[in-house]
């Protein structure tokens, strides 16, 4: 037990006396980190659709001299930054895409003490911080000993269910000693599990005959709002932890119009795999009724599913994350993840998943970050990275 104590208080100990320098360093880097920002993030990203972004990514690599810049069959941008020995590897991943369409205006506005647009927080931000580090470590003349792999990870939002790290780590015969999942916001989050996940779409469409019925209330949109009231009939117990988060409501076209078709977007949550598959058992009981009642057509489809997990709050990368947290006199919030962290969980390989700084605002048609505490995010990164490197997150 003393050796664990003594190994923590060395390891506080090289975290404090790093962390001014490294702080310092990514202050003067600002304008890469935001002409990053702006290149990266005004190219639009929608789910399916991050090949433009990504191959603007690894361009980046490749001026920065990573070798073996690549972008793979489901469109993931990867760059090696080589150690000096290189017998393993950390991976530090963002996923690329965003929600907003490509017919959006993605240009971002930046003042003095924010930037503001489209996707700037999830996660345009993490994107440019991939395109930044191998300056920031440059600067602060550091020299891994094992190779840092910098992905913008594909196919990670709603239908994309993380396919293109899952697509990565099928492929990738390098062996992983870490990983670390880059989030725009919120600084302070320490995301060591994974939850359990269920994520879908409950799509109700009316007969034709209903469409040109002039009066009555039928209508898709209607009998979403039945659905919606069965769900929140279903009973959420409170051990384990679940919920069911309503995220998105599509329907109609015309407010003179009986919409014919209205769709619901939803995940359920839980720490438990067996209270996902029962709400989910739930979920489809209730499609069913509202269907035999409604006699409309309502159809109920999964397309993302995770089984929870993740390391101890013990482990050493947690607890040097929480370290560096408290040095930087940020107070650490540990959220269970449903990114891009399962698909590492999956693989046995130790992750975490970090926040870079605050939002003012976000929401689906704006999102806002503050510059000032990117400062601090970075730092994170970077001293959590040497941590990495140096064996001081190994669990034994």
């Amino acid at each position: 037990m003393t050796s664990k104590k003594n190994g923590a208080k060395r390891n506080s100990e090289f975290i404090g006396n790093k962390l001014p320098e490294i702080l310092e360093v990514i202050k003067s880097s600002r304008e890469t980190l935001l002409a990053n920002l702006i290149l990266l993030g005004e190219i639009p990203a929608e789910t399916f659709h991050e090949e433009r972004r990504n191959q603007a990514l690894i361009n980046r690599f490749s001026e920065l001299g990573l070798l073996n810049t690549s972008i793979d069959e489901m469109h993931n941008g990867v760059g090696l930054l080589a150690g000096s020995e290189g017998h393993s590897n950390i991976l530090i991943v963002a996923h690329s895409d965003t929600v907003f369409s490509e017919t959006r205006d993605h240009a971002l506005t930046i003042s003095p003490d924010e930037v503001s647009g489209p996707g700037v927080a999830d996660n345009s931000l993490g994107v440019a911080t991939l395109a930044t580090l191998p300056d920031i470590l440059k600067k602060l003349n550091i020299h891994l000993k094992n190779n840092l792999i910098l992905m913008g990870s594909s196919r990670s939002l709603g239908k994309g269910n993380i396919k293109g790290l899952k697509f990565f780590l099928d492929n990738n015969k390098l062996p992983i000693k870490a990983g670390l999942c880059v989030e725009g916001v919120e600084l302070g989050r320490i995301s060591h599990v994974s939850m359990g996940m269920l994520r879908g779409e409950i799509v109700c469409k009316i007969p034709a005959e209903k469409e040109w019925s002039g009066f009555g209330n039928e209508s898709a949109i209607m009998t979403l709002n039945e659905m919606i009231n069965k769900i929140n009939e279903i009973p959420i117990p409170r051990k384990p932890r679940c919920s069911i988060i309503l995220g998105r409501i599509e329907g109609g076209t015309d407010p003179n119009k009986k919409a014919l078709k209205a769709k619901l977007g939803f995940e359920v949550r839980s720490e438990s795999s067996e209270a996902v598959e029962e709400i989910g058992f739930l979920l489809e009981e209730a499609v069913a009724e509202i269907r035999s009642q409604t006699k409309d057509q309502i159809t109920l489809e999964i397309f993302a599913k995770r089984s929870p997990g993740g390391i101890q709050f013990t482990h050493p990368l947690v607890r040097n994350a929480r370290n560096i947290l408290e040095h930087l006199d940020i107070v650490p919030r540990y959220n269970p993840s449903t990114s891009e962290l399962g698909g590492l969980i999956d693989e046995g390989i130790p992750a975490l998943t970090i926040g870079l700084t605050q939002s003012k605002l976000l929401e689906l048609e704006t999102e806002v970050i503050e510059i000032e505490p990117v400062y601090k995010g970075l730092a994170q990164l970077v001293a959590l990275i040497l941590m990495i490197d140096g064996g001081y997150a190994d669990e034994h």
